[in-house]
């Protein structure tokens, strides 16, 4: 028996405006939301094959913590067509050091959060 990812937690200075991001980014909705905390996740709620996120309020990064690093795949379109629809959600490249023969796009969330966005497509589960 193994674990498997069920929530990631990534520090923000705004949660509503991260998780307005992330549910469009991803197709998903608010599950729970606490004074300082927004948990997003899967239609299907908790417990699913999808980890949720939890998007909590922090001022500054913690010294020494380093932030999440998402990486996201297109289920319904290539790459392209998902790179522009993620900038138009409000994301913007990143530059990292990439040399620009990566297969990946580096991309940053509205709060300059990193994440990638990568070539290979995901098929939904259960369709083979």
């Amino acid at each position: 028996m193994a674990c498997r990812i069920s929530e990631l937690v990534l520090g923000c200075r705004d949660p509503e405006v991260l998780a307005r991001f992330w549910c469009e980014v991803l197709d998903f909705v608010v599950l729970d939301r606490e004074e300082d905390c927004i948990e997003i996740g899967p239609r299907e709620g908790f417990g699913g094959p999808q980890p949720t996120i939890i998007l909590s309020r922090r001022d500054e990064p913690e010294p020494g913590k380093p932030r999440l690093h998402i990486d996201v795949n297109a289920t319904d379109r290539d790459q392209d067509a998902e790179l522009e629809r993620l900038l138009e959600l409000g994301a913007r490249p990143a530059d990292i050091g990439q040399t620009g023969e990566e297969p990946w796009h580096v991309l940053a969330d509205p709060e300059g959060n990193e994440f990638c966005l990568l070539r290979a497509r995901i098929e939904h589960l259960g369709q083979g």
